[in-house]
């Protein structure tokens, strides 16, 4: 299979994290997976692959081996997240601003603004809308460039190329039309789901950047696209989740929401939507001792790492670096903030090793303090033994990011070693076969 190619389709037609989920539930359902609804009992037996689904943005699939037994089951997770950093539309969508009709927006999470300045834009995400009694759930994705947020002219603004502060409420809002009346953006959603205006009841929608994954470098080394961090996480570990049989243990997806702004949702890893799901796995199928189970389990934290920049190398640690092309990179820093030791560490090597696929370490500069990500909100309230990793790339955060593109394919062999090993962890020693 062309995992490049397929990561690209998967990438274009996941603008937004309601996007990711329903894609992915589609390729799950595809591979025989099958929908239980939370608010359901659970009736699940040996060998079952299953999925649940939270706020339609968050994702948890197992498979089940047929051949657990009670005494010595063990989890094998992959977590990633499915949200980017970016804009998201507010409840009163629209304004006017001399003749212009605009679009009101506010910072999702972390992004470099001026990234976004001067591409083609459009809305994506969830509406409510109103069905004679009930309301119900629709996704929507207006496929065309409709909105733009344009550059002051360096004419007006001198101090462009000098440090200039992008101001949130006058730099960075998008118009979308000019000197057309009414509630112009709902008006468009309400056509998008062949709607009343007045059935619209409330929606959660984001800006997302519509320029197409590309590959490009003399070799076509390089992966340049919208949503890599963390879609470049989440499609590989997707992939080698499903194309991976184990029948002794339970392997588990579990891609997550609002990473980008702390987690602290119900679809969040800060959520006990893990949690939940696991314990009540393991109740119905007779496993009554969980905190025995978790802690014999191993979690992969997916997340991009950041690369060696070619204009700042001095910016990284020089003896911790990580380069596109190179494999996955594990990731250290002393705040804790990544869940990474060395015993942990030391059972991803031997995984990577296994899979005969190459990795390397990354630590922040001394100077600089490192991020978090998904694995040490979890590890709050289920201890896992867990590691962070990632895939290399530069401009983290920008609405157009770069990564390798060998470390595609060589992520989900990594994540199929990791699905169909045999990890047995005890308090100082382990063995991965």
């Amino acid at each position: 299979m062309d995992y490049v190619k397929g990561m690209f389709e998967f990438i274009t037609k996941s603008p937004n994290s309601f996007f990711a989920i329903a894609n992915a539930s589609k390729e799950l359902e595809e591979a025989g997976y099958v929908w239980q609804d939370e608010v359901d009992d659970f009736k699940i037996k040996l060998g079952d692959k299953l999925y649940f689904t939270r706020n339609d943005s968050a994702l948890i699939a197992l498979n089940i081996g047929k051949n657990c037994s009670k005494d010595d089951v063990v989890f094998h997770i992959i977590v990633s997240h499915a949200d980017s950093p970016g804009f998201k539309v507010k409840p009163v969508s629209d304004s006017t601003k001399d003749i212009y009709n605009k679009v009101n927006i506010e910072n999702y999470g972390g992004l470099i603004k001026p990234s976004w300045l001067d591409r083609p834009l459009s809305v994506a995400g969830r509406v409510m809308v109103k069905e004679n009694d009930k309301v119900v759930t629709k996704l929507v994705n207006i496929d065309k460039d409709i909105i733009r947020i344009p550059n002051l002219c360096i004419h007006f603004s001198k101090d462009i190329n000098d440090g200039h502060v992008y101001d949130n409420v006058k730099d960075m809002q998008a118009f979308i039309a000019q000197e057309l009346e009414g509630d112009v953006l709902k008006e468009q959603l309400a056509k998008e789901v062949n709607a009343k205006l007045e059935d619209i009841v409330s929606f959660d929608l984001f800006v997302y950047n519509r320029e197409k994954p590309i590959l490009w470098g003399l070799n076509d080394e390089y992966i340049s696209s919208p949503r890599l961090d963390d879609l470049a996480c989440l499609y590989p570990s997707l992939e080698a989740f499903k194309e991976s049989e184990n029948d002794k243990v339970v392997n588990v997806l579990y891609i997550a929401d609002n990473e980008e702004v702390g987690s602290s949702s119900r679809q969040g890893a800060a959520s006990e939507f893990l949690k939940s799901i696991l314990k009540r796995v393991t109740k119905e199928l007779g496993w009554n001792r969980f905190r025995r189970i978790i802690a014999n389990s191993y979690l992969i934290s997916a997340d991009n790492a950041h690369a060696v920049h070619p204009n700042q190398p001095k910016i990284t640690d020089p003896h911790n670096k990580a380069y596109m092309n190179k494999g996955l990179v594990i990731k250290f820093n002393a705040s804790q903030s990544y869940t990474t030791d060395s015993f942990s560490s030391a059972i991803f090597q031997e995984i990577c090793k296994k899979a005969g696929e190459p990795y390397q370490f990354y630590s922040n500069s001394s100077k600089l303090r490192g991020g978090s990500t998904l694995g040490n909100i979890l590890i709050r309230s289920l201890p896992f033994i867990s590691v962070d990793v990632g895939l290399a790339q530069l401009a983290m955060h920008s609405s157009n990011e770069t990564m390798g593109a060998k470390d595609i394919e060589s992520a989900i062999k990594v994540f199929k070693t990791f699905y169909t090993s045999s990890i047995k962890i005890r308090a100082k020693e382990f063995t991965v076969k």
